[in-house]
């Protein structure tokens, strides 16, 4: 096993009404901007965020920039957007049905990036 400690990755299951969505796209920025390669995992109300068109009007503090501008820079910056798959197909989610540069995939590339060391986040 590796020790990665350039990856970062940041699982968010907070949605569109809660607060801490905000802390976890702004933490995964900061990462990106201080050099490490970030991926958001998004599990249960955690993929509602990248639903086009969902967080467009959304901004949780207004200290605060959007939460559309917080995930907008994060994926114009190289950060990795992965949803859970059950949880999108509970909501009657596909690829389609979220902004460019979300894909559905599994757990198992999740485990991989901790497996070889990556620092994890949970909110």
């Amino acid at each position: 096993m590796s020790n990665d400690t350039n990856k970062l990755v940041v699982l968010v299951s907070r949605g569109l009404d809660d607060e801490r969505a905000t802390v976890a796209w702004t933490l995964a920025n900061a990462g990106i901007a201080s050099g490490q390669e970030v991926t958001m995992f998004l599990v249960s109300s955690g993929v509602d965020l990248v639903r086009r068109g969902a967080a467009d009007l959304v901004q949780m503090n207004p200290n605060d920039p959007s939460m559309k501008e917080l995930i907008g820079k994060f994926i114009a910056n190289g950060g990795t957007v992965w949803a859970c798959p059950p949880c999108a197909a509970l909501r009657g989610y596909t690829e389609a049905d979220f902004i460019e540069g979300v894909t559905i995939t599994g757990a198992g590339p999740f485990h991989d990036l901790v497996k070889s060391g990556a620092a994890t986040i949970c909110l």
